[in-house]
């Protein structure tokens, strides 16, 4: 599935910026160009330079070592958003699939429910309970989500239980929790892992919207939705100043989508099977095939 994926330009690409994300993540936690947090009256609005790679903002900080800083926001809000998607929607799909006839049912009705509201606003309304914190941030996107996983999946698990290999398992004497492990989930993946770089594009959006609107991440930790925050009061004034922040979220987002995008193409039977039959398979095209010498 790799080859595939990287044999795609949108894979490569989400590849690639992930992976330099994560490198820069990495990288700031023992260095940055500044400290990302130290005002320099001295130098406000200073434009890109040596000492300043992409330029510093009102206070004097300087705008490359604060990004630098808020990559591991946002690698922390995108993980852990994930991870409590992926558990909340295996559990509500276990409930839904290997549970008794009305158990389910009830579970198909509340998920049909919760589904109906947004994943922004579903956040919104627990950090205004719960205050404005990355920890709420990231609880709220991954219950959110993990119930969108679980109502998207729904239908694609049940498919998978009523197949004859399923009810084998189930024939020889494979419990419940071995179906989904050994065969539900393993069959299912692709479509856990599409919707899992969606939850984490979401993620990284809604961290970003709800620190811009001051429900997010607190001021002592560098977010690049806070600095856009900060920025866009001067927008008029230095239009290139908002560009930094604006731009790095666009593009993790992008490359998010696009890895879902990159791994749904390349796990799509019907797409494989295009792709080889494109590529030409040697062994049958009789102009390369030697007479007299079978495969």
């Amino acid at each position: 599935m790799i080859r595939r994926l990287l044999s795609r330009p949108t894979g490569v690409f989400a590849v690639v910026v992930l992976g330099l994300l994560v490198v820069l993540a990495a990288v700031s936690l023992v260095w940055t160009p500044q400290d990302p947090f130290r005002a320099d009256p001295f130098h406000q609005w200073e434009g890109p330079s040596a000492a300043h790679w992409f330029g510093t903002d009102a206070a004097g900080r300087d705008i490359a070592s604060y990004l630098l800083a808020g990559t591991r926001t946002t690698v922390l809000v995108a993980v852990g958003a994930g991870v409590i998607a992926s558990v909340v929607g295996i559990v509500l799909t276990a409930i839904g699939s290997l549970t008794a006839r009305w158990v389910r049912e009830g579970t198909a009705v509340l998920l049909d429910i919760l589904v109906a509201f947004p994943t922004l606003l579903t956040a919104m309304l627990l950090t205004a309970v719960f205050g404005g914190s990355l920890g709420v941030v990231i609880v709220s996107v991954g219950l959110s989500f993990g119930v969108t996983i679980a109502r998207v999946a729904r239908g694609e698990i049940r498919r998978i239980a009523r197949s004859d290999y399923v009810t084998a398992a189930r024939a020889s004497g494979v419990g419940g929790g071995g179906v989904l492990f050994r065969h539900l989930v393993p069959n299912a993946a692709p479509l856990f892992t599409v919707q899992l770089s969606l939850a984490m594009a979401t993620a990284v959006l809604a961290e970003a919207g709800l620190s811009y609107l001051g429900y997010g991440a607190g001021s002592d930790t560098a977010s690049w939705g806070n600095l856009l925050s900060d920025l866009q009061t001067y927008i008029g004034v230095h239009p290139w100043s908002a560009t930094w922040p604006g731009a790095a979220i666009a593009l993790v987002v992008a490359a998010l989508s696009l890895l879902g995008d990159a791994i749904r193409d390349a796990t799509d039977p019907r797409l494989t099977t295009n792709d080889r039959t494109a590529g030409g398979d040697r062994r049958s095209d009789p102009a390369t095939t030697t007479p007299g010498v079978t495969a």
